[in-house]
C-alpha cells in the first residue's frame, strides 16, 4: 500500500506540475487527474492484494491476535494524518483559499496516512510490537 500510494501521489504531482507550466498552480485543472490517480491507486491495491494472496496463499486471510493489534495500532497512528489533513483543509477553507489547495491538503493527508500506516505495520512486524 505504501508503494502504491507513493507512486500514485508522485504521478499526480508530476502531472499537475507538467500541466502548470507558467500558470499558477491554483488555476490548473486538477480534479480529473486527482480522481484518476485515486481510482488507479485503489484498483492497483486491490489487484496487488489478490496477486499476493494467489502467490502466497498460506495464511493469507488468517489473522491472529497479534495481527489484529498491529492493524489497530497502525490505524490509530495513520488516523493522525487524516486529522491533520482535515484540520489543514478546514483552516484553508476558513481563510477562503482556492479549492485547489483545500483538495490537495486533504489528498496529501490521506497519502501520508497510508504511508505512515504501512510503515507502522512493517516496523511492528520487523522489530516487534509492544502495545502501550
Amino acid at each position: 500500500m505504501a508503494a502504491v500510494t507513493v507512486v500514485a501521489y508522485g504521478a499526480y504531482v508530476a502531472l499537475i506540475l507538467g500541466r502548470a507550466g507558467d500558470t499558477p498552480l491554483a488555476e490548473v485543472s486538477y480534479a480529473a487527474i486527482l480522481l484518476w490517480c485515486v481510482g488507479a491507486a485503489i484498483v492497483a491495491t486491490i489487484v496487488l492484494h489478490i496477486v499476493v494472496s494467489i502467490v502466497s496463499p498460506e495464511g493469507a486471510d488468517r489473522k491472529d491476535q497479534r495481527d489484529r493489534e498491529i492493524g489497530r495500532f497502525a490505524e490509530y497512528v495513520a488516523g493522525s494524518f487524516v486529522v491533520v489533513g482535515a484540520v489543514t483543509a478546514l483552516g484553508l477553507a476558513l481563510v477562503e483559499a482556492e479549492p485547489f489547495w483545500i483538495a490537495n491538503a486533504i489528498y496529501l493527508g490521506f497519502c501520508l496516512s497510508a504511508v505512515l500506516g504501512s510503515a507502522t505495520r512493517i516496523l511492528a512486524y520487523r522489530r516487534g510490537f509492544l502495545p502501550w
